[in-house]
């Protein structure tokens, strides 16, 4: 399944992709309930619908297959000219980790771990498909990163974990673009300040089931900046796999349904490059990770908006 965040009316729904068209899942599903016992009512938003996965998966499965034949069409939405919020709105976390490509690491002159660098980012910097990324006047030095991003549909009930048991936490995948002030980031020890401005962590425009997605650690990752590529590696170069970064996490964090666990940025970005480049005001930058779509911002100078 494709999921998403979308929205109609002024409010933010919970839909399925089924062809060309956007299934509203509560509406559809409330339907769909009242001719099938099998089939649970699901929420309107996605992350309630995260949370209860484990029960609520093949309900809306449901719903896929019964708008796919054809029997839910008064609960479509036309995906060309709907806006896609990120697929998960607000994530109980966002655990990004750092330096996960070794070429990443050596091209930023910076040693390689030997265990996953993590930092936070907070819900409320996420922008969805073709949102601006704004450039505040306090930096100028705006970079891209793009990643493979794991979304948890299962959480850890509060004890640890081993990478035997990580992937069963998995729901699915999307795509996170970690846009980063790199004058903030640097400025101290912490990267915190330089990850989380605002409007500056763009994600989707799906979240995709996992049963879709065959080897998480076979697909490419390729970053464009005006239709030029900047950045192309496989996920199978990363140097801690998700059951490593999982298992790593959960030995000190509780992890939970809908957490959204950005995996690193390969080698390609801005800031090393000679001269070095920057998102200006103007630009489009297009993420795009193997059977995940495309992710597609534009770049605004924050005075505009």
């Amino acid at each position: 399944m494709k999921l998403v965040t979308y929205e109609q009316f002024g409010e933010a729904r919970f839909g399925a992709v089924v062809g060309e068209n956007i299934v509203d899942m509560a509406r559809a599903s409330a339907a769909l309930a009242a001719t099938d016992a099998t089939v649970r009512p699901l929420p309107s938003a996605i992350e309630l619908f995260l949370a209860q996965s484990a029960v609520l998966d093949a309900s809306a499965r449901a719903v896929v297959a019964a708008t796919a034949a054809g029997l839910l069409a008064g609960f479509l939405a036309p995906v060309a000219g709907t806006t896609l919020l990120p697929p998960v709105p607000r994530p109980t976390k966002i655990i990004c980790v750092a330096r996960n490509y070794a070429e990443h690491a050596r091209e930023a002159g910076l040693q390689i771990s030997e265990i996953p660098i993590l930092f936070p980012r907070f819900a409320n910097t996420q922008i969805g498909q073709n949102a601006p990324i704004t450039i505040p006047p306090v930096s100028h030095q705006i970079d891209w990163e793009g990643e493979l991003a794991v979304v948890l549909g299962r959480g850890t009930d509060g004890r640890r974990i081993s990478r035997a048991e990580a992937m069963d936490l998995v729901y699915g995948y999307t795509i996170f673009n970690d846009v980063s002030a790199r004058d903030y980031q640097f400025r101290v020890t912490q990267y915190t300040a330089g990850k989380n401005f605002r409007r500056s962590g763009p994600c989707g425009p799906y979240l995709v089931t996992k049963d879709e997605i065959a080897d998480p650690h076979r697909l490419q990752i390729v970053t464009r900046i005006n239709g030029v590529e900047k950045q192309s590696a496989n996920t199978e170069t990363m140097i801690f796999d998700i059951p490593t970064i999982l298992e790593h996490i959960a030995d000190f964090i509780d992890l939970e349904a809908g957490d959204l666990i950005p995996t690193g940025t390969p080698a390609g970005v801005g800031f090393k490059r000679t001269p070095p480049e920057f998102l200006k005001d103007g630009d489009v930058i297009e993420v795009e990770v193997t059977g995940l779509g495309i992710l597609r911002n534009s770049v605004v100078n924050e005075s505009k908006l």
